[in-house]
């Protein structure tokens, strides 16, 4: 019989193929490149609005020329004339976005406020995401919203961003560089996404958990699954507000083995059904976070490191100031250089409860860069001086680190104590983190603080009048408003504030507003004895004086009041007596964010007719 004549074998018929099941395989790789794509996209807008701000800045500044001689830092300024023009029509535009994207809020709660920005990303990101977890779950017979569409969607969908969440929450954050938003501020993106994602992975887990037979348990990816959806929710628990402000130390270590556990379990479950490459980057990228971390901590404090005899010169000098807050001070560490409102993470074994626990605080101080033209910097004899004379003040706010550190539970707790039994402590110095505002280009700066947050804004105050001297600011109005308890805070800065007034370049007008709000009476600038009963503790083993009367209030640009500050009426001030750009720096509390917020929504027309260019920057202090 010819081959090719013979009957051929029939195929056995296999088992049904569901076609759903290939539709499901491709949605679950596809959907989730498709929301990267939008994500990088977002990135890359912000990116290059960032570029071209900077291109801007770049070409509307210059060297300014040094203020003409005749005026002080004392004296005033006239009320400058306006009109009106429709060639002021595309700045106007620009400080309305200004006002509805970042000084437009939505509270939430007492302590909590968003700006219209952030709601924008929020609620772009949850629709987003969810719109990708829904769109086309109906089955080819025609059943819709099917379980088996959207419920194994959630966990690819929610696992392509576990690189995103990780990169944001890292201190060396690449994102940060590429947007210009520093990592504090990206933080809030950080556990915003972290909980959609969670969201996202309670979908995926209900889904299986409702419709998984009881013999799928027996599994070992199933229970590896379960055990980091159960870490992961653990996690979300105590990174709420009210827990992590309460026992940061518990959130802190929590947060570590939580995401350890997180990210391995969820590796091995992704792995098994082949996404497991979207895990495994995480790995590198807090492995690189970690890695650059540790080798800046051991470049920066070197000396301890390699048990050097100078060692002991590192060791941090502790003032208990008040019961509620530390002045700590220590030599700059060599080749640790930082630009003012830097934050620093100070690692303290002596005083933490986990020797490599790190804690983030401002630089109050400025570096050598930002030093005032005639200020004497006092050498080792003259630093020994200071040890014993209890009328100078042992915190130079040049060259050296300084930190006002608010007093709190945990860690501050014991900070404190260590300052009170008047010990020195080691410290490990790890940065400086975050971006300072560029303030150059602005005519007038206003810098506001409550309570602490003062360590952001005298920095910045210093750094400005160092540009102005140098002649690289535009700066010719600059107002320091600081709201605090008692009239004994002013000693904190006083030698600081004195010697910057005392320097400060001709024909800038200067204003210093100091507002206590306890009842106890404003101080008067004149000079009085001061007793010992009156001292506080210090490691340098000297007495820092709690009403010692200090040569600032001498000044007439220093202005002391009872009570506290009418910000949105100070503010409707500097707009109505300022013309070109106006900036406000605001370190405080949520109370003063938002009032500041609230005083600078300017119309339109204030602009078209002549106004300032408002542009505002809000810096948040206690636990991120």
């Amino acid at each position: 019989m010819n081959a090719s004549t013979a009957p051929s074998a029939s195929p056995r018929p296999g088992p049904p193929v569901d076609p759903n099941r290939a539709i499901r395989a491709g949605h679950n790789k596809e959907y989730p490149r498709e929301v990267w794509w939008l994500i990088a996209s977002f990135i890359a807008l912000v990116s290059l609005v960032q570029l071209a701000s900077w291109a801007i800045f770049k070409l509307s500044s210059g060297r300014s020329t040094l203020p003409k001689e005749g005026k002080d830092a004392e004296a005033g300024l006239a009320a400058p004339s306006r009109r009106f023009s429709w060639r002021r029509l595309p700045l106007a535009i620009v400080n309305a976005y200004r006002v509805v994207a970042f000084r437009w809020t939505l509270q939430v709660g007492q302590s909590y406020t968003l700006n219209f920005a952030e709601v924008f990303v929020t609620v772009v990101y949850i629709v987003a995401l969810f719109v990708w977890e829904f769109v086309n779950t109906t089955t080819v017979s025609g059943h819709k919203l099917d379980v088996t569409y959207w419920g194994g969607r959630a966990g690819a969908i929610a696992t392509s961003q576990f690189p995103l969440v990780t990169a944001l929450g890292t201190k060396n954050n690449i994102l940060a560089y590429i947007t210009g938003i520093s990592y504090d501020k990206l933080n809030y993106i950080h556990r915003m996404t972290a909980r959609v994602v969670f969201v996202l992975l309670w979908v995926h887990g209900g889904a299986k958990i409702a419709h998984l037979p009881t013999a799928a348990y027996e599994e070992w990816f199933i229970r590896v699954g379960l055990m980091a959806l159960v870490a992961f929710t653990l996690l979300i628990l105590v990174s709420l507000r009210p827990v992590r402000a309460e026992v940061y130390e518990i959130f802190y270590f929590t947060h570590f083995l939580t995401v350890l556990i997180m990210l391995l379990g969820g590796y091995f479950h992704a792995n098994e059904v082949r996404v497991g490459s979207y895990v495994w980057p995480c790995f590198l990228v807090w492995g690189l976070d970690r890695a650059l971390r540790l080798g800046r901590l051991v470049y920066f404090n070197h000396l301890y490191f390699g048990f050097s005899s100078n060692a002991s010169r590192l060791d941090a000098s502790v003032e208990l100031l008040s019961p509620h807050f530390v002045r700590l001070h220590l030599k700059r560490p060599p080749h640790f250089k930082w630009t003012p409102g830097q934050t620093a993470f100070l690692t303290m074994p002596g005083v933490s409860g986990f020797p490599l626990e790190a804690h983030p605080f401002t630089i109050a101080s400025v570096d050598a860069r930002y030093q005032l033209d005639g200020v004497k910097t006092p050498g080792p004899p003259a630093t020994e001086k200071l040890r014993e004379d209890p009328g100078s003040d042992p915190a130079p706010y040049w060259k050296e680190l300084t930190f006002l550190i608010n007093v709190r539970e945990g860690f501050t707790r014991k900070l404190a104590a260590v300052a009170e039994r008047g010990e020195k402590v080691k410290v490990l110095v790890d940065g400086p983190y975050g971006f300072s505002p560029n303030l150059d280009n602005d005519d007038a700066v206003v810098l506001i603080a409550g309570g602490s947050g003062v360590s952001f804004t005298l920095s910045t105050f210093l750094g400005v009048l160092s540009h102005v001297q140098s002649g690289r600011s535009k700066c010719k109005r600059l107002v320091f408003i600081w709201s605090i308890r008692e009239a004994s805070h002013i000693e904190w800065i006083s030698k600081a504030l004195t010697q910057a007034l005392e320097l400060a370049p001709n024909g800038t007008e200067i204003s210093i507003r100091i507002f206590i709000t306890s009842g106890n009476s404003v101080p008067v600038p004149q000079e009085r004895e001061w007793n010992e009963d009156d001292s506080v503790h210090s490691s340098e083993g000297t007495a820092v004086g709690r009403s010692r009367p200090s040569s600032l209030l001498n000044f007439s640009a220093v202005q002391v009041s009872q009570g506290r500050p009418d910000l949105p009426a100070l503010l409707r001030d500097e707009v109505e007596v300022n013309t070109g750009r106006l900036s406000v720096t605001v370190c405080g509390s949520q109370g003063i964010a938002r009032a500041c917020r609230a005083a600078l929504r300017i119309p339109v027309s204030t602009v078209l007719n002549g106004g300032p260019s408002v542009v505002l920057h809000v810096e948040s202090f206690g636990y991120a």
